[in-house]
């Protein structure tokens, strides 16, 4: 064998040690935790050129894969809304950084339940899904507008879903919430004993706050005679306060007060409790808010990830029409 021909072939068995090194190389995790991004991003195969809003989550899972029930009037062409479903599932690569979001209308045979047990001949919004660890049941609540041109909230328990899927109970109304005024869009604290929504009792729309008798199941709370709210005046304004979400310390609410993004429509707002009070509200800026409408912010969470997403509906500009669902990641310190 020549030099030249040696030379080749040991150049040759190096290049193919190095690449072959290369390849068995394993990838680095740079990211043992993952984070949501703080850009907002449209949640598409959501959303339509009809009013897709009111977004309730599924309890948190290991999965990247997250069912919704959300408020849409996409069945009836932009007529009434009705509670429908999907999934969102997102990726974040341990290597890179790089996150990414897809949204799905995916059958679902117990969520095709829970779903119809809701939708009447009026509109249903503001559907919130949460666990009662004293009984073992979930929960769904809506408000709708099934007896009359009003907002009622109703509810029902079911056994979590394993394996047959369970039978879901018709909603009935918690009548301790309900007046003869709009009420809506209800949320718990941690412990499940104060109820905080939204009504126009008082002319405008207000956030209210109401506590749990100790005494009372929860079932026994929903269904008891109603009662008289206290109004969270540290938030609330002379201007619509609506669709308070409470998570840990902090409340996320919309709102149409002056001082928000230019426009005069709703933006989305937070608050903190602390000193045994709601302090007084911060708008969420431009990051954001916009000139047109931020409604509905819903907060969720993914043990795997360092901070907390919010999805919330928006009429803004760039989207496929009327209201759309979009996503962004939150940083809640201390939550």
């Amino acid at each position: 064998m020549t030099t030249l021909k040696v030379l080749n072939t040991v150049l040759g068995i190096a290049a193919l040690a190095f690449i072959a090194g290369c390849e068995d190389e394993p990838l680095k995790i740079n990211y043992k935790t993952g984070f949501f991004p703080d850009s907002v991003i449209a949640i598409e195969g959501l959303n339509t050129q009809f009013d897709d809003y009111n977004t309730a989550l599924e309890a948190s899972t290991i999965s990247t894969q997250r069912p919704l029930v959300f408020s849409s009037n996409r069945k009836s062409s932009g007529g009434e809304f009705d509670l429908v479903h999907g999934v969102i599932s997102y990726i974040f690569g341990q290597t890179t950084g790089t996150f990414s979001l897809e949204g799905e209308m995916k059958p679902d045979a117990f969520l095709d339940e829970l779903t119809s047990v809701f939708n009447s001949a009026g509109n249903e919004f503001g559907p919130y899904r949460f666990f009662n660890s004293y009984n073992g049941k979930e929960y769904m609540i809506a408000a709708t507008e099934a007896d009359g041109s009003l907002l009622d909230l109703v509810y029902t328990g079911y056994m979590p879903v394993y394996a047959p899927i369970p039978s879901v109970p018709d909603p009935v109304p918690a009548t301790v919430f309900n007046s003869d005024y709009n009420d809506a869009y209800l949320s718990l604290n941690s412990t499940l004993d104060t109820a905080y929504f939204c009504s126009d009792r008082s002319g405008n729309f207000d956030i209210y706050m109401m506590v749990k008798p100790a005494a009372m199941s929860l079932d026994e709370w929903f269904s008891s005679a109603p009662a008289v709210p206290v109004k969270v005046d540290s938030i609330c304004s002379d201007y619509n306060d609506k669709c308070p979400f409470v998570f840990g310390k902090y409340m996320y609410f919309a709102s149409d007060s002056p001082g928000g993004e230019p426009g005069e429509d709703f933006d989305l707002y937070y608050s903190v409790f602390k000193g045994g009070k709601w302090s007084s509200p911060v708008n969420l800026g431009p990051s954001v808010n916009t000139s047109a409408n931020e409604y509905r912010p819903v907060i969720g969470i993914d043990i795997y990830f360092d901070n907390v997403f919010m999805i919330f509906s928006s009429d803004r500009t760039g989207g496929k029409g009327g209201y759309d669902l979009y996503f962004t990641g939150i940083y809640l310190p201390g939550y």
